[in-house]
């Protein structure tokens, strides 16, 4: 005989939900199982080598611009690019990026394609002013700068470049 004061019942609808529950989780459980076993083994990621080579490029520098203020590409912009050479900065060549964004031709490839430290200066002011974007003057941002180091000269870099009015990011992409 049960004590109703230490042990009280549950009621029917209570207890139906709790095994519902648990049969429903198990389900599950089995099914991800199942899919599991069937998807291939992911791979870790190589902390030892750069991005993905993409097939057929010779090693070069590239980069593409993207605007997130206006969601386009960011097609006309100024960029310079520098060697950095014992803390001193000497400009290797000036470029308007395409409509598409993108340096053409490459920043560097071939024979000017060497290890070592660079810098490049995106002139966000000028690029807004040119498509009369309605900011805050003063900007808050006026040139990007982007310090990287080419340490294998045998491995693409290309830097995708995300930039708005008020911040900017980018990354070594392939």
């Amino acid at each position: 005989m049960r004590d109703k004061d230490n042990f009280p019942a549950f009621d029917v609808s209570r207890r139906r939900f709790a095994l519902q529950s648990v049969a429903l989780g198990g389900s599950m459980l089995m099914a991800k199982a199942a899919l599991a076993a069937d998807a291939p083994t992911p791979l870790a990621p190589n902390q030892t080598t750069g991005p993905t080579q993409q097939e057929g490029l010779s090693p070069r520098l590239t980069m593409h611009a993207l605007d997130t203020w206006h969601g386009t590409p960011g097609a006309g912009m100024r960029v310079d690019l520098f060697a950095i050479e014992d803390g001193q900065s000497k400009l290797l060549r000036t470029i308007t990026l395409a409509a598409s964004g993108r340096s053409e031709p490459p920043l560097l490839i071939g024979d000017t394609y060497r290890a070592g430290t660079y810098e490049l200066l995106l002139h966000a002011d000028e690029y807004f002013a040119a498509r009369k974007a309605n900011l805050p003057q003063p900007l808050f941002l006026s040139k990007i700068p982007l310090r990287f180091r080419i340490t294998d000269v045998n491995r693409r870099i290309h830097l995708p470049v995300l930039f708005g009015p008020w911040s900017y990011n980018y990354y070594r992409g392939s």
